[in-house]
């Protein structure tokens, strides 16, 4: 089977096409012929490393992705040869990502995909829209589960409206039942943002931002989203509400920590909650990918420009450029087509 993988970190070039064994799945498991294969920020940054180093062994990159159940292993009874599947996490701590024809993962790592989701949607939820979720629940208020209504009465704010996470984050909060603000840097962005449902859009490249969004939110809000909590940490504490919790994501390139404003933070009682999708504790994890399967199946999930996540499309034999547009910034999603 073909697949791409690398035997050392380092840039795009460590990434070669090649063909592999077929694998098989083992008890629990799930082969899944991959069609679309996702490509996310952390997938570029597990593949540079921290420096040059050789692997013990192959890896193939990529967490998320969609596609076939091509087999299962002894003592699998959720699904059967032929079912529509996405998988989520499939090369964390192990060699077998989605650029490739054929992975096996754990049955609890499969997900059922319904006939009118897209394989494009499958392989775009995994650490997006699970990290949103988590994001999401953070809040001291909120429920362990999300479901529509789950959110209503709240009002959310998605730092970073036009990103991969912030467009699970806005079309989550918006089927939950909250009233969703999105912040974004041009006038492309914000169409984008509003096109995945957020219901207030703010340039935060215009003055004042914080009086912006404190008119769209007088109390404050209830939970923030946020891409880059060290460039906006000082914002996000003047626009929250009493009790609000601040969930950060991501980090800034070049930098690693945050400068809190204690005092204030404490007289609003903020909670700041830092997100990993790979460590989050397995049941936070299982109750995400329930709520995503939900909205997934409800169709609060699409993707697309026409949704909000403008597709950049790149065959198998090109992962290396997959790559490359993601660690250069496309907006939007980047996506692999295995088949």
């Amino acid at each position: 089977m073909k697949a791409v993988t690398y035997s050392a970190t380092g840039g795009s070039d460590v990434l070669t096409l090649g063909e592999r064994e077929e694998p098989h799945p083992g008890p629990g498991e799930v082969r899944v012929r991959i069609h679309v294969s996702g490509v996310n920020p952390t997938d570029w940054k597990a593949r540079r490393g921290s420096g040059p180093a050789e692997l013990p062994r192959p890896q193939v990159p990529n967490q998320d992705g969609a596609g076939v159940v091509d087999a299962v292993g002894e003592g699998v009874t959720g699904f059967a040869p032929g079912d529509r599947v996405w998988v989520w996490d499939a090369a964390y701590q192990r060699p077998d990502g989605t650029a490739q024809e054929l992975t096996v993962v754990p049955e609890r790592q499969t997900v059922a995909l319904p006939d009118d989701v897209s394989f494009d949607e499958g392989a775009s939820f995994g650490i997006p829209a699970l990290t949103a979720h988590r994001a999401l629940t953070s809040y001291e208020q909120a429920p362990t589960e999300l479901a529509p209504g789950s959110l209503e009465g709240r009002t959310v704010l998605v730092a970073g409206g036009a990103g991969a996470v912030g467009h699970a984050a806005i079309q989550l909060a918006v089927w939950a039942g909250a009233t969703v603000i999105a912040t974004v840097s041009s006038h492309e962005k914000a169409e984008l943002a509003r096109a995945a449902g957020a219901h207030h859009v703010v340039n935060y490249t215009d003055p004042d931002t914080a009086k912006a969004i404190g008119a769209l939110a007088p109390r404050g809000v209830d939970i923030i989203v946020d891409v880059n909590v060290i460039a906006n940490a000082e914002l996000d504490v003047k626009v929250a509400g009493a009790n609000a919790t601040i969930a950060s994501y991501a980090d800034a390139p070049g930098a690693d920590s945050v400068t809190i404003p204690v005092r204030p933070s404490m007289s609003k009682n903020l909670r700041w909650q830092f997100v990993l999708t790979y460590t989050v504790a397995p049941e936070a994890k299982e109750a995400a990918v329930r709520a995503v399967a939900a909205a997934a199946a409800d169709g609060a999930l699409r993707v697309g420009e026409e949704d909000g996540l403008p597709i950049t499309r790149f065959p198998l034999a090109e992962t290396a450029a997959a790559h490359d547009a993601v660690e250069d910034g496309v907006v939007g999603k980047v996506l692999i087509d295995v088949i």
